[in-house]
């Protein structure tokens, strides 16, 4: 039907939504790297692929997660969406505890910091995120939590 919200997903498509994520995500990264991003370096309707690097907020850990971005400037914009489910993504949770991050583009590496943006910045760069990927909205709408838009900036040397 015509201009109706998606419905949320229960927590069984949550669950098995996660484990589909994570091992298409583990093939993402791995031709990503193979190929230098040639391979896995764009998503439907030509959207690019980072890769970034977090450090896990319980293990220490590095923790690399295949996501979609958006220039602007010196930054780098990425959507903490996980598809609309009612739960941030880990690597969200991560970069919360540890800012820092890596972020490879093609065959190039980037020390970067992340930050979530204020409401202010979210609304500025929500509509170009869902031109950039319109699938967007629909995951808003999906889910009561507000969706994170997190700007990764250069970090000096």
């Amino acid at each position: 039907m015509a201009g109706r919200s998606p419905a949320p997903f229960t927590p069984t498509q949550e669950r098995v939504g996660h484990v589909v994520i994570r091992a298409m995500s583990a093939v993402n990264v791995w031709l990503y790297r193979l190929s230098g991003g040639r391979v896995g370096g764009r998503f439907r309707h030509g959207a690019p692929v980072l890769l970034l690097t977090t450090v896990g907020r319980k293990t220490g850990a590095s923790r690399v997660a295949p996501l979609l971005y958006l220039e602007d400037g010196d930054n780098l914009v990425i959507v903490a969406s996980k598809g609309g489910m009612s739960h941030h993504p880990t690597w969200y949770l991560n970069v919360q505890a540890h800012p820092d991050v890596e972020v490879e583009v093609g065959s190039e590496r980037r020390n970067m910091r992340a930050r979530t943006a204020d409401a202010a910045e979210r609304s500025a760069l929500w509509p170009r995120l869902v031109e950039m990927y319109r699938d967007y909205d629909d995951y808003q709408a999906r889910t009561e939590r507000v969706i994170p838009v997190v700007i990764l900036s250069p970090r000096p040397a």
